[in-house]
C-alpha cells in the first residue's frame, strides 16, 4: 500500500512539473515576438533621431562656414569622418581646388557631432542596429547630379573630391537595419531638406552591407542628386515608395 502511494506522489509531482514546463514554454513563445517587436521599434526610433541629428549637424557645420573647399565663401555639408572631429576637413587647395586636410591642425574641434557616429568601416558607421552612409555631391554632368561617398575610413582625403558648387547645395544620408527583421524593418532617408522618410523595402529591401541603398534610391531621378526626394505615394528610384515621418 505505501508503496503504491508514494508511486502514485512520484507521478502527480512528474505531472505537475511537466504541465508548469508547458505554461512557462507558451508564456515564452508569447513573449519572444513582443520583445523582439520592442526591440525593433527602439532600434527604429534610435535610426530616425540619429538622422535627424545628422540633419542639425549639417545645418551647424554650414552655418559656421567650417568647410569651404574652392573659397567662394559658400559653406559646404560634411561627411561624417569630418563632423565628429574624427578625420581632418576639406580644405582649399592650390588654384581654389579642394583638398585634403591636414591631420592635427584642421579637425573640427568642437565636433557638431558626436564620436559614436566617426567610426567609419567601409564608408559606413554601425550603430544601434543600423547602418549609416552620407553622400556628398559631385559636379552636375549632363544636368544631373552623381555622388561620392567618403572614405572607407571616414572624410575624404583623396580625390575624387565633392563639387564645391553643389556640395554647398546638396547633401544625403540613408539609415537601414544590420539584420532586417530582427534590428528593423525599416530604411530611412534624410537630406537638406530635414524630412526624414521611411521605406519598407517592399520592392528592394535593404540589409547588412550585402544590400545597402543606392545614393539615389529615394530620389525621382536616376543618378540626380539634384532631383526631388520621392514621397506623397510617387514611386523611387529604387521602385519602392518612400513615405515623411512627421
Amino acid at each position: 500500500m505505501r508503496s503504491n502511494l508514494r508511486t502514485a506522489r512520484a507521478g502527480f509531482t512528474i505531472i505537475e512539473i511537466l504541465v508548469v514546463t508547458a505554461i512557462i514554454a507558451i508564456v515564452a513563445a508569447m513573449a519572444i515576438p513582443k520583445l523582439q517587436s520592442a526591440r525593433v521599434a527602439a532600434d527604429e526610433s534610435a535610426a530616425i533621431g540619429t538622422l535627424r541629428s545628422v540633419y542639425a549637424a549639417q545645418i551647424q557645420i554650414q552655418a559656421s562656414r567650417l568647410i569651404d573647399t574652392n573659397g567662394d565663401g559658400m559653406p559646404e555639408y560634411g561627411y561624417l569622418g569630418e563632423m565628429t572631429g574624427g578625420i581632418p576637413a576639406r580644405v582649399t587647395g592650390a588654384g581654389n581646388a579642394p583638398a585634403a586636410g591636414a591631420v592635427g591642425v584642421d579637425e573640427l574641434n568642437p565636433s557638431v557631432l558626436v564620436s559614436g557616429l566617426g567610426a567609419v568601416q567601409q564608408s559606413i558607421v554601425t550603430r544601434s542596429g543600423y547602418l549609416f552612409q552620407v553622400f556628398l555631391p559631385s559636379a552636375t554632368v549632363a544636368g544631373a547630379v552623381g555622388a561620392i561617398a567618403e572614405d572607407a575610413t571616414g572624410g575624404k582625403i583623396a580625390a575624387p573630391f565633392p563639387d564645391p558648387i553643389n556640395g554647398s547645395l546638396y547633401w544625403c544620408a540613408y539609415a537601414w537595419p544590420t539584420q532586417r527583421g530582427k534590428t528593423g524593418v525599416h530604411a530611412f532617408f534624410v537630406n537638406q531638406d530635414g524630412q526624414v522618410m521611411k521605406t519598407r523595402g517592399t520592392v528592394i529591401a535593404y540589409e547588412a552591407l550585402t544590400a545597402p541603398p543606392a545614393f539615389d534610391a529615394a530620389y525621382t531621378a536616376p543618378g540626380d542628386l539634384s532631383s526631388p526626394a520621392a514621397s506623397n505615394g510617387v514611386v523611387a528610384v529604387d521602385g519602392n515608395q518612400w513615405d515623411l515621418i512627421p
